[in-house]
Parts: structure tokens; C-alpha cells; sequence
């Protein structure tokens, strides 16, 4: 029901496939609108694979690391506009017109983009996605949501997670089938294009979310779309659910303003909102900075910090953690409401920040055991081709290839022809100078350095994503879509996915530098101290609302929300009433 459930404790993943089985449109309405999640993913991981390429082909962006990350997080800046507006949008226009306005901002970007005769051109398509993105991140969730019946909600709003990992996967799949091919990234970027207009025609012949047509008095057809999605004997109890959360809502709008600044300053000053706001911007920031999109948008830069200099080498290695993600979202599915948002939440956190620990050590011993650079090999191609600073260095014997690199970014590192563990060369980092060493059989490393932790750091990078995935990675969206009442769930769930994004943007931003400023291992050791505070925040702040009706929840944030370590849901209920 819109407005809870009657029986919380039957809420699996056994009765969603029941449920659907026998009313297949509820899983046609969230597919199609999880389309959003697949263009998520798809963004998130296509730009990973496209940026290596993307480097290749104009050497201003491999030579400024600011450059990169720009390409990288303008798309997430444009995803704080969008969520900024998608709130409003949401409430102003619908969900279903917001979905198709995301769709046609996605399909302009490709298209820029596939197109673009430089890296600003590039940028500018990004700018387009990322609006995609921001309004669809919170759209899709939402729709399902409202368009799902509450006792199983959770996995349903599960499937738009899935269909993001599906989405990274899938970018990952095609930016090694276009790896090889001329304008490789170019096909790698153009083909996101191709989802967004098939959930547009979808979304065409789909109906509008029930609960904001009848928020427009559209009641006859908003029954039509409940008598899909309820039992009969269910219908009712619902439209009395909806006629009572709607006529709050108006009352609301009546004091406050229908205004999106007036809903935000009205949603800052109500008690019960206020304090669903500080959980569900908890789990949003909480999400970014334990480092995820890091792996998402760098996963093979950092494949090759581990020190597996080849491009495709990189791209399929990553795919490991794009798999696992899929895989780890399955178990979000399956667990997600018969142990709860909160306590798959901390364990999910405890599992990352361990695994950031041990990345953090074995990106240290990667670099303490990295190969030395040797100046008999340095001059063996010529003394014009090797590296200013290591010419100029006042203890060259002292360098290894990690301190090569770490020098300056006109430096690159030449591994050894007969063993890449052995003692190489530090050189330009030109184009010519890259040929002349591949073309003596050598590998070119300009992330990382030749190591024997490379293949167990990978495992580790996999067992990382697998920690986050069935917890960090769906829980936020689907606490978000259920801790608001439902006159504020437009507006609080859009000031949390901004939230959300701001917080992405920052680690995009500046993840490259921080692993020149700090190192591999002190980069991922800085996440760890992230993630132990995000531990932390959620234990103090987030509530368990598995199988909580909405009113349930609002009773619940309105007495104060007051954490245990063991707390069962029915304790939670009995402190809520």
C-alpha cells in the first residue's frame, strides 16, 4: 500500500516474484523505468574505458591531470544541476515527463560527444549526460517506488540498482569490443545514446506515477493504474491512503508555498523531515566518499596503478569488478527486506573499510618494491629521451620507478626488455619516445609500476565491490525513497541526491591528484578514514524502516530516533508508536 504494509515481516524477495509473477505490469513499469539506472551505469563506466583512449588522442589531456578529471566529473556537475531541478520537476511536471526530458538531454550528449573535435567539445556533451543523469538518478527510484506495492518495494526499487551495475558492465563490454576499433571512444560514447531513446519510446505508451496523478485530481486514472498493481481488495484501503497523504501535502503548500525554495526552507523547518533529511543525506555522502566511483569512473587507471600498463589488459581486468557489482546488487535483491536498509548498511561499511585498508598496504608495497631506474638503461635511448628531472636529480641511484613517475607528468617509466622487474629507464613522456620503447618489446608505464601485487590487488579491488554492492551501493536510494512523508519525498529525495553528487563530484574531481599528491596508498588510506566516519554517522543517524509504513516512519523521526546495536524491527515499531 502507498501508505505502509499489514504484514512487514512478510516482506522477501520470494513474495516480489510471486507478486509479479502474477502481475507481470508491476515488473514491466519498474524495468522500464529502471532503463534510467542502465543509463547511469552505462555513463558511470563507459567514460573509465573511453578516457584511456580519450588520452591517447590529444596529448594536452595526457599530460594535465586536471584535464582528465574534468572530462570525468563535468558530467557530475551537470548531475547536481539536474537533481538540483529534478525535485521540482518531479512535482511540477511528473515523473513520467522527467524520465523522457532525461532521456533527450542523454541522447543530445552521445551525440556531442561521438562528434566532438576536442576535449572541450567532449565537455560539453558530458554537461548534457550528467543533467541526464542528476534527474533520472532520482526519478527512476521514485517511479518505482510509487508505482510498486510497499511490501515489496525494496527489491523492486532494487531492480534500478541492478540495472545500473548491468549498465557499468555492460560499458565495459563495449569499450573492449571497440577497443581496437577507429574512433574507439567515439563508438564508446555515441552507443549511450542508444538506451536513452529506447526507454523514451517505452515511456510513451507507460502511465504516470498513480500517486501524482491523483496529487492532480486525475483520481479516475490513477485508480485504473492502482487496479494493475493492487488486488481488489486492496484498491480502496490505497485511494483513501493517497486521498489523505494528498490533502496533508496541500495543506502543506497552503502555509509554505509550492515553490521549490519554499518547499526546501518548509522541509529544513518541519521536525520529522529535517530528521529524515540528516539520515538520507548521511547515506548519500556516506555512499561517494567511501571512494566507489573512484573504481567506477578510474577502475582501469587504477588496474594500472596496480601496474598492468596495457590498455585492454586494464579494461578486462576491470570487468572483474563491474561483475561483481552485478552480483553483489543480486544479493541487495535478495536480502534487502528480510535484514533490513540499516543493518546491510554497516555491514557493508565494516567490509569496505577493511578492504581500503589492505589496498592501501598493497599499493604501498607496490611502490616500495616498484623497479629502479637505471642510468645505463635511462641513456640507452639517448640522452635527449630521458627525463629532465632524473638528469637533474642530485641522487639518481636512489630513484625507482614510482619516484619516476611521481617526478612530474613528463615523466614515464620504460620497463626492463627482458625481465619488467628488473632495472628500466625513466624518460620523456612523448609520443615519440613511447614508440621507440614499445618498439624494443618494452612496456610503457606512465599510473603505475611493474609489481607481483598487481593480480592480488585486483582480487582485492573485486572483494571491495563486493562489500559495497549489496549494501552502500542500492540502500541509500531506497532509504531515501521511503524515510520522507510523501508530501516531501520530491523534495527531500532531490536534496539528497544533490547532496549525493556534490559529494561525487568532489571525489572525481580530485582523485587523480590526491594519488600524485599522496600516493596510491595514501589516497585509498584517506578513503578508509572517510568510510570510518560514514560507519559512524549511519549507526547514529539512519533508522531501519524495513516493512515501516510510511506513517510508521514519521511517528518514528517525530519521538527522535535513538540507536541500539542489536534493534529489531519490532522493537523500532513499538518505539515509534
Amino acid at each position: 500500500m502507498e501508505g505502509g504494509v499489514t504484514k512487514p515481516n512478510k516482506t522477501e524477495f520470494s513474495e516480489c516474484f510471486k507478486i509479479i509473477w502474477g502481475k507481470p505490469y508491476i515488473m514491466l513499469l519498474a524495468l522500464s523505468a529502471g532503463i534510467g539506472g542502465l543509463l547511469f551505469g552505462y555513463d558511470t563506466g563507459v567514460i573509465s574505458g573511453a578516457s584511456l583512449y580519450i588520452r591517447d588522442d590529444f596529448q594536452e589531456v595526457e599530460r594535465h591531470t586536471w584535464l582528465q578529471e574534468t572530462i570525468v566529473s563535468t558530467a557530475v556537475a551537470g548531475a547536481i544541476i539536474g537533481a538540483a531541478f529534478g525535485g521540482w520537476m518531479n512535482d511540477r511536471f511528473g515523473r513520467k515527463k522527467s524520465i523522457m526530458c532525461a532521456d533527450f538531454l542523454f541522447m543530445i550528449g552521445s551525440i556531442v560527444m561521438a562528434l566532438a573535435p576536442n576535449p572541450w567539445v567532449i565537455i560539453t556533451g558530458r554537461l548534457f549526460v550528467g543533467l541526464g543523469v542528476g534527474i533520472v538518478s532520482m526519478t527512476s527510484p521514485l517511479y518505482i517506488s510509487e508505482a510498486s506495492p510497499a511490501r515489496i518495494r525494496g527489491a523492486l526499487v532494487s531492480t534500478n540498482g541492478l540495472l545500473l551495475t548491468g549498465g557499468q558492465f555492460l560499458s565495459y563490454l563495449i569499450n573492449l569490443a571497440f577497443a581496437k576499433t577507429r574512433g574507439n571512444w567515439r563508438w564508446m560514447l555515441g552507443i549511450a545514446g542508444v538506451p536513452p531513446l529506447v526507454q523514451f519510446i517505452l515511456m510513451c505508451f507507460l502511465p504516470e506515477s498513480p500517486r501524482w496523478l491523483y496529487g492532480q485530481n486525475r483520481i479516475k486514472e490513477a485508480t485504473e493504474i492502482l487496479e494493475k498493481i493492487y488486488p481488489a481488495n486492496e484498491v480502496e484501503q490505497e485511494l483513501k491512503s493517497l486521498q489523505l497523504s494528498i490533502e496533508t501535502q496541500k495543506e502543506d503548500e497552503r502555509s509554505t508555498g509550492d515553490g521549490p525554495f519554499s518547499k526546501i526552507k518548509s522541509a529544513f523547518g518541519n521536525k520529522i523531515v529535517r530528521r529524515g533529511l540528516y539520515a538520507g543525506i548521511t547515506v548519500q555522502v556516506a555512499q561517494q566518499f567511501v571512494g566507489i566511483n573512484t573504481v567506477m569512473y578510474y577502475s582501469p587507471t587504477i588496474v594500472q596503478l596496480a601496474g598492468f600498463a596495457s590498455n585492454r589488459t586494464a579494461l578486462a581486468l576491470s570487468l572483474i569488478t563491474t561483475g561483481l557489482n552485478s552480483i553483489g546488487t543480486v544479493l541487495s535483491m535478495l536480502f534487502v527486506d528480510r535484514f533490513g536498509r540499516r543493518r546491510l548498511m554497516i555491514v557493508s561499511m565494516i567490509g569496505i573499510i577493511v578492504c581500503l585498508v589492505v589496498l592501501s598496504i598493497m599499493f604501498f608495497q607496490a611502490s616500495i618494491h616498484a623497479p629502479i631506474v637505471s642510468v645505463i638503461e635511462s641513456n640507452h635511448f639517448g640522452v635527449n629521451s630521458t627525463c629532465l628531472d632524473f638528469k637533474m636529480a642530485s641522487s639518481p641511484a636512489s630513484w625507482n620507478c614510482m619516484t619516476c613517475l611521481r617526478a612530474s607528468s613528463d615523466c614515464a617509466f620504460c620497463a626492463n626488455g627482458q625481465n619488467i622487474y628488473n632495472a628500466g629507464a625513466c624518460l620523456v613522456a612523448d609520443t615519440v619516445t613511447r614508440s621507440t620503447c614499445r618498439a624494443q618489446h618494452r612496456t610503457w608505464y606512465t599510473y603505475g609500476c611493474p609489481s607481483k601485487f598487481g593480480i592480488l590487488t585486483v582480487l582485492v579491488l573485486g572483494l571491495y565491490i563486493l562489500c559495497y554492492a549489496p549494501g552502500m551501493g542500492t540502500v541509500p536510494w531506497i532509504v531515501n525513497s521511503e524515510i520522507y512523508p510523501l508530501r516531501y519525498r520530491g523534495t527531500g529525495g532531490g536534496i539528497a541526491a544533490v547532496s549525493n553528487w556534490v559529494s561525487n563530484l568532489i571525489v572525481s574531481e580530485t582523485f587523480l591528484t590526491l594519488t600524485e599528491a599522496l600516493g596510491s596508498a595514501g589516497t585509498f588510506l584517506l578513503f578508509a578514514a572517510f568510510s570510518s566516519v560514514g560507519l559512524v554517522a549511519i549507526f547514529l543517524l539512519v533508522p531501519e524502516t524495513k516493512g515501516l509504513q510510511f506513517e510508521e516512519v514519521e511517528k518514528m523521526l517525530e519521538k527522535g530516533y535513538r540507536p541500539t546495536l542489536c534493534c529489531s524491527k519490532d522493537e523500532e515499531i513499538k518505539s515509534a508508536s
